[in-house]
């Protein structure tokens, strides 16, 4: 990758670890999960995003999107529903649950995670994690969900798969294991540390995919790779509020104003002035949501120097204005806090 487009963007975006989980499974098992909107304010209160995410510590078993065909999923393999769809987990292809509940997600919360559920045909109960099943067929999956902003501002979320299947390599395996000895370990600030080593699971499965992407693949995530396009990325992301025009992007990536602007709409899907006006609007929104400075103030930080130029391209881009954007935010913070 050019630059650290990835990083700026997770940044912006708000990545975050949430509840962790492991299933256990005895075959014939299966567990349906809802599109993730419907049990958000569950897991991550405040957050417009999540995606959740499976990982085979030991045994097999099948992932699909609700009604699609499943994949095999083996001892070292992550599987990712990165637009929260619902989706089925279970002990071979096709099975369904005979009957789809969120009452699960809004259990109690352990005294400290993870949640252990273990399944036996389509029920499931909270145990202590206590070692495996060791059954023949049977798994154990490390689970978890993501939260991410999706506005103003993701294109990260339109760049990726519904299904994402992530092979298992000495690099997951491993990790995995030590996300279970963790897990196992319950010590102070524990949650804390599975919270990050979610993260980091999730930039490593982004990143086993972009080398995985055909040469010829369109998307952001293909764009971050290309040299030229990456660099443009990497510019906006490091310095918005810079006076940046095609001509300079193209002077600091080496090539012409018309190639740069070729090569940006081919993999990012719109031009570049377009894309640092978007950029520059989820920067705003973070500023606007965690700092007390003015509207002026921020649009100055993105590169305006009128307060209304500023809240028009705002607007345009989040739907509102910059001041209800705060309101609402703040509004949505205290609720979630109380």
């Amino acid at each position: 990758m050019s630059g650290d487009a990835l990083s700026d963007l997770l940044r912006a975006v708000r990545l975050r670890g949430a509840v962790f989980y492991y299933v256990e499974g005895d075959p014939p098992w299966v567990a349906e999960a809802p599109h993730v909107r419907e049990i958000i304010p569950a897991i991550m209160p405040g957050a417009e995003h999540m995606i959740e995410f499976h990982g085979v510590v030991e045994g097999s078993c099948y992932g699909a999107i609700a009604g699609e065909p499943g994949v095999r999923l083996d001892a070292g393999d992550v599987i990712m529903f990165p637009q929260g769809e619902p989706h089925v987990m279970s002990s071979d292809e096709g099975l369904r649950a005979p009957v789809q509940s969120n009452d699960l997600f809004f259990s109690p919360r352990p005294k400290q995670l993870p949640y252990t559920l273990t399944m036996r045909g389509a029920d499931c109960s909270f145990e202590h994690f206590n070692g495996r099943l060791t059954g023949p067929g049977s798994a154990t999956l490390a689970c978890g969900f993501l939260g991410l902003d999706a506005r103003p501002f993701n294109p990260l979320l339109a760049s990726l798969p519904r299904l994402l299947k992530i092979p298992g390599n000495p690099w997951v395996t491993t990790f995995l294991g030590s996300v279970v000895k963790e897990a196992r370990a319950r010590r102070p600030g524990g949650e804390a540390v599975l919270e990050r080593m979610t993260e980091m699971l999730f930039v490593e499965a982004l990143r086993r995919h972009v080398d995985s992407l055909p040469a010829e693949q369109a998307g952001w995530l293909a764009g971050t790779r290309d040299p030229a396009v990456g660099r443009a990325l990497s510019l906006i992301h490091e310095k918005p509020g810079e006076p940046w025009t095609v001509e300079r992007l193209g002077e600091e990536a080496g090539l012409s104003r018309s190639t740069l602007h070729e090569r940006f709409v081919h993999f990012i899907g719109q031009p570049p002035m377009q894309y640092l006006t978007s950029w520059r609007m989820q920067v705003a929104a973070g500023r606007l949501r965690d700092t007390n400075g003015t509207v002026m103030e921020v649009a100055l930080d993105v590169g305006y120097e009128s307060e209304a130029a500023f809240s028009r391209a705002f607007k345009r881009v989040a739907g509102t204005s910059p001041g209800a954007w705060r309101k609402g935010k703040r509004v949505k913070a205290g609720s979630t806090a109380s």
